[in-house]
């Protein structure tokens, strides 16, 4: 059972979080202060790091946070699909992405904005995490037993030898060139949501929803996927 101690240690942790990502809204992630967290918290600035040491532990709280939240929208989303409809799935997929970065703009800037400065994400807390959407799109093209075309565009021996490294950690059995077309899509993706985000499509497209679906349907058709039904 947990103790009052327990129930008050982990309560004041929420509200630091809580309050960290209000930051990141109004001051962005390299604006991040454990002093003024404590003063919203009514607590002496040395009192923080009793529960956070450093500012670098929490980026990382937030990152990990962060990618949860996205990777639990966007597999709740794809779920609902049917798994056969392969096309469905990769437009309800790209949808998930935009809409879970346009309610949340400053973590998609945390997760896919310009690096902090000075910090360095541990790679054994965040990259299962991050991972989580990206293995969503592999997994599609797993589950459509996709193999390499003739025009794929032509590979270097050092790319191939390192795309096919990471195979066993994979779904299924997907060959270099499938996964570089993963890679190309997912990274596509990201594009599209953050150039809307940052305000890149400034006197251009307007028309955002609709513009993700037909460009995520075009990186469908691309990657080998039926259109959806």
């Amino acid at each position: 059972m947990e103790t009052p101690r327990q129930r008050q240690h982990r309560q004041t942790m929420a509200d630091v979080l809580r309050i960290a990502h209000g930051q990141l809204v109004t001051e962005g992630s390299a604006g991040l202060s454990l002093r003024a967290i404590a003063r919203e918290l009514g607590l002496v600035s040395s009192a923080i790091y009793r529960y956070v040491p450093s500012r670098d532990e929490l980026l990382t709280l937030l990152i990990e946070e962060s990618y949860t939240a996205f990777g639990d929208a966007v597999e709740a989303a794809e779920a609902r699909c049917r798994r056969e409809d392969l096309g469905r799935r990769w437009l309800t997929l790209g949808r998930a992405v935009r809409r879970w970065a346009v309610a949340n703009p400053a973590e998609w800037a945390l997760l896919y904005g310009s690096p902090v400065p000075g910090y360095h994400a541990p790679p054994e807390r965040t990259t299962a995490a991050g991972s989580r959407v990206p293995f969503l799109v592999l997994q599609l093209l797993a589950d459509a037993d996709l193999e390499p075309a003739p025009d794929d565009p032509p590979m270097t021996a050092a790319l191939h030898r390192e795309l096919d490294r990471l195979r066993p950690g994979l779904p299924g059995d997907l060959k270099p060139e499938v996964l570089a077309r993963g890679l190309l899509a997912f990274s596509s993706l990201c594009g599209l949501v953050s150039l809307e985000l940052f305000g890149q499509f400034t006197n251009t497209v307007t028309q955002f929803s609709a513009h993700l679906d037909h460009q995520v349907t075009r990186l469908g058709t691309t990657l080998g996927l039926p259109e959806p039904t």
